[in-house]
């Protein structure tokens, strides 16, 4: 039987993030980050020290053990007292992907980083032009010289960080870019080593992360910058997607429930045709179907997080919350947009912002087709008659 019940241990670390979020993320502070695309150091530190930031991160290098429905609350407390998306949620699964796959300098190196700045020391270069859902048709290529160096060309996009972090994580296909060819390679580089250059990207969606497109021209490294093992870079980088799936699934959760609340606090409060507009059943019917979903999304989520962290395969379930979960939460943004009206029209509320986040969270970590693509053929097995 599942148990949704909170523990002793996790409200006392949801009150601690209240607090947390109470005196660093202040809504003047938040809008500032909007515009600056970063969230300032000591915010970023202070989330670390308050210990959130090292969950996952094995605790040989400083971190504290985990579980995914722990961190599902965390990531959806989060957006839901900061009514915005917090890119440092995500940090601490990053490191904990460089703590299995990095050799033991770059760890070290990196996790000296992450506290010292509060912030992973990598960006992930993935995605291309033309290869987004579509990995097989990624263009870029490692050639390996034989003389102890690689050197890569290629383009990037949607990287996240690359303006500050750094490192960069690429992933580069071996030697030929063909379909068919399914050998990639992990790189860790340097930000700044020659030939590599970028391009800011502005985006609907995650504003307070900067996004670049990244050009590789004849970037030349030594062999020893590949992570793990050679031709499986796409495996490695997919082994912990799940878990990242249930992520970003908390993070929509988190918008859609800020928004539940702004839309109905306002609904109780703004006044017009001589009543106030939660007597209108329109807006009652409005704020009905949003708290169906709301229930549903959570339920959803923390059986998927329940489900992974007691060993069971969420191969679908974890495409089903990610596709469900950041859909429903653009449409809940979207009717708390419109019982706003006018002032949810503006800058000026917060309802404006988190329908444009969660609107974003329909791409990150993969698209709602992609999920339909991943459950679906699974979904065809399970129902297969015998």
């Amino acid at each position: 039987m599942i148990d949704f019940s909170i523990t002793d241990e996790q409200e006392l670390m949801l009150e601690n993030l209240r607090e947390f979020c109470e005196r660093y993320c202040p809504e003047e502070r938040i809008q500032k980050w909007y515009e600056q695309r970063y969230v300032d150091e000591d915010v970023r530190k202070a989330y670390l020290e308050a210990g959130f930031g090292y969950m996952f991160i094995p605790e040989e290098y400083g971190g504290v053990s985990s579980d995914a429905v722990t961190m599902a609350l965390v990531v959806t407390e989060l957006m839901r007292c900061t009514k915005a998306t917090m890119p440092f949620m995500s940090y601490s699964l990053s490191m904990f992907d460089l703590c299995e796959f990095g050799t033991p300098e770059l760890i070290e190196e990196g996790m000296k980083y992450y506290e010292a700045t509060g912030e992973q020391c990598f960006s992930l270069a993935l995605s291309e032009p033309c290869a987004g859902s579509d990995n097989q048709g990624m263009q870029s290529v490692a050639h390996w010289n034989g003389d102890g160096t690689v050197t890569i060309n290629g383009t990037k996009t949607m990287v996240s960080l690359a303006e500050t972090a750094p490192y960069m994580l690429v992933i580069a296909k071996d030697e030929d870019p063909a379909r068919e060819n399914k050998s990639m390679s992990m790189f860790m580089l340097k930000s700044d080593t020659p030939g590599i250059s970028l391009s800011p990207l502005h985006k609907i969606g995650q504003q307070i992360t900067n996004f670049s497109e990244v050009y590789l021209d004849n970037v030349t490294v030594p062999e020893t910058t590949m992570l793990g093992e050679k031709g499986k870079g796409f495996l490695q980088l997919m082994k912990n997607f799940e878990l990242e799936r249930i992520m970003l699934a908390s993070h929509s959760l988190g918008l859609a429930k800020a928004a539940l609340e702004e839309a109905g606090a306002y609904a109780g409060e703004r006044m017009a045709f001589g009543k106030r507009i939660g007597d209108f059943q329109l807006i009652q019917e409005k704020l009905t179907d949003m708290e169906i979903k709301v229930q549903n999304m959570e339920n959803l989520l923390l059986k998927t997080a329940w489900e992974f962290d007691n060993g069971m395969s969420v191969r679908i379930d974890s495409a089903l919350a990610k596709r469900y979960i950041s859909m429903s939460a653009t449409e809940v943004c979207s009717e708390a947009l419109q019982i706003m009206g006018g002032i949810g029209y503006t800058t000026e509320s917060c309802v404006g912002r988190l329908w444009i986040d969660a609107r974003g969270s329909q791409f990150g970590g993969g698209t709602d087709e992609i999920m339909v693509h991943i459950a679906g053929r699974q979904l065809v097995k399970k129902y297969a008659r015998n």
